[in-house]
């Protein structure tokens, strides 16, 4: 089995690409190792130490590592763990009770304006067809939170989160993109 590697806007994030899906629907976010208990794979990619960060896209897995890591360390011991998992056919998530597996999904109602309703869903439209696809692209996810006063509430996971050019990608592009084509947004905010 191969796993690709790419690189992401994110020095401390990799993007792992086993070659098959890794989630059928919605994204997961593992952001501590207690986040991990309901993933044998997250904690797994936890163990080894350098990991701050994991999460699970449609095809890929981003690893996260910490200040002082180097990733010409961390990235065979990550591979080991990823090759083995995959390999091995082994479950991403724990049997057990539903309600440990939280899958993050971008359908919750935030308590949106029942008046703002066409506008809401010219953004959600715009965010699914054309951000989410490129974000995910560079081994992350952005979330639909809210939009209230022009203002549009986003949340920024994977490579995404503590990414250096996160805010030029979230200002320049994403609010850029979206004042264009829906005109009541004033500003993108990431929550």
């Amino acid at each position: 089995m191969l796993i690709e590697t790419e690189t992401t806007p994110n020095p401390a994030t990799v993007k792992f690409l086993p070659g098959r899906t890794v989630m059928e629907v919605g994204t997961r976010d593992f952001a501590t190792p207690e986040d991990a208990d309901a993933s044998p794979l997250a904690e797994a990619l936890f163990s080894l130490g350098d990991v701050e960060g994991v999460f699970f896209g449609r095809d890929f897995i981003s690893v996260t590592i910490g200040s002082g890591a180097a990733w010409r360390d961390a990235k065979p011991q990550i591979l080991g763990v990823l090759l083995d998992h995959f390999a091995g056919d082994m479950p991403l998530f724990r049997t057990g009770s539903a309600a440990a597996i939280a899958i993050e999904e971008d359908d919750t109602d935030y308590g949106d304006a029942p008046e703002d309703a066409d506008v809401v869903a010219q953004i959600r439209e715009l965010i699914e067809t054309r951000v989410r696809p490129a974000v995910a692209n560079d081994g992350g996810d952005i979330l639909y939170r809210g939009f209230s006063d022009g203002v549009v509430s986003l949340h920024m996971q994977g490579a995404c989160s503590g990414c250096p050019s996160s805010t030029a990608t979230l200002k320049r592009g994403i609010e850029t993109l979206l004042k264009h084509y829906v005109p009541e947004v004033t500003e993108v905010r990431a929550i």
